[in-house]
């Protein structure tokens, strides 16, 4: 097996921290502490170039917000500088795993995401049930807690086989702790940073092998902890469930969600990346429409908030062209005209 060293020059080096930071603004130029360090691009730049380069970098403070939409996630939100050092450890050690990741592992990955994972689902369920002439099963599993039970440990033995640089792995350990969610086990990755998604997809690449080489299953694929399995026999797939959750326990000390891994019939429709997949069409999740229905009424009358409203109307209306749901569409579209037309109506009267 091929390993990586003297990795952390090019790491640290000020191109790469060039790159990193072209990277971290995008998107974000707007924000009040990537408007503040680039007040002093140049200076700033140099100064967390030195930092790598002397070993003497520290991560800053993390913003922690709740999300509830609905579930209630914690949200921890880096440091610009510090997001800054994350994409240039990706950009560098990025290829070495990427590389090695499964085909259908479609979270986080260029060229992937939701819709490369339905496609591959299509295919599938075609496969298993001879073009929906036959009965067909699939093994909905998702990992509970995964983003608090990731092991620090396993996840630096996975890393360590392919980084032999000593000081890269310092910088991923600076990382992974200054992250910490249990600091007396020393396990769980922060939700919102670019190197949890990344170490996420590291982490599970050990399962995806076990599934595809050990068990060798054709019809699966992974989104960053939820997974599918496509198969024609109820019974194979329980058998596997089982060995699955074993193999996970024993080597990733994680372990399956009791009740939100189940084997379903795909005639009844699969739950998957945010779209119910039956065998002929697609629809949107319920909680998906409730959610875009409270932000129109919600920002709908707020001058502050109307444009932040159409943004998401626009991203969500580009997310739900992947549905059978023209109707849908076509009624929410009247919907934020109907408040439009009030608005421009009151401003004349104004």
């Amino acid at each position: 097996m091929k390993s990586y060293n003297s990795l952390y020059e090019k790491l640290s080096s000020m191109g790469n921290l060039i790159l990193a930071w072209r990277k971290a603004r995008k998107g974000k130029t707007r924000s009040y502490d990537v408007i503040r360090f680039e007040e002093n691009i140049e200076k700033n730049l140099l100064q967390l170039h030195y930092e790598l380069k002397n070993k003497t970098y520290i991560p800053r403070e993390m913003k922690t917000f709740v999300l509830r939409d609905p579930k209630t996630r914690v949200i921890s939100k880096s440091d610009f500088r510090d997001r800054i050092v994350h994409h240039a450890l990706v950009n560098v050690i990025g290829h070495v795993f990427e590389c090695r990741f499964i085909y259908d592992s479609c979270a986080n990955q260029k060229g992937k995401g939701t819709l490369f994972a339905l496609k591959r689902f299509d295919i599938f369920k075609g496969k298993v049930t001879n073009n929906f002439s036959l009965c067909g099963f699939c093994l909905k599993a998702d990992i509970r807690h995964y983003f608090q039970e990731v092991n620090h440990e396993i996840l630096l033995k996975i890393i360590a086989r392919k980084i032999c640089d000593p000081d890269a792995i310092w910088l991923i350990k600076s990382i992974l702790e200054h992250g910490l969610l249990d600091s007396h086990n020393k396990r769980g990755m922060p939700l919102g940073n670019l190197t949890s998604q990344f170490f996420a997809n590291i982490y599970l690449n050990e399962l995806d092998y076990f599934i595809k080489h050990e068990l060798k299953i054709r019809c699966y694929i992974r989104y960053v902890d939820d997974f599918v399995i496509l198969y024609p026999s109820k019974k194979k797939l329980e058998e596997w469930r089982e060995k699955i959750d074993l193999f996970l326990i024993n080597n990733l000390k994680l372990k399956l969600h009791p009740e939100k891994s189940k084997i379903v019939s795909i005639y009844r429709g699969i739950d998957f990346v945010g779209f119910r997949n039956f065998n002929y069409f697609r629809l949107l999740r319920k909680r998906n429409l409730r959610n875009m229905v409270r932000k129109i009424i919600e920002f709908g009358d707020n001058d502050m908030l109307f444009g932040k409203m159409l943004d998401s109307f626009k991203g969500w209306e580009a997310y739900v062209m992947w549905s059978d749901g023209y109707n849908l569409r076509k009624k929410f579209c009247y919907k934020i005209l109907d408040i439009i037309w009030k608005r421009i109506s009151l401003e004349k009267f104004e």
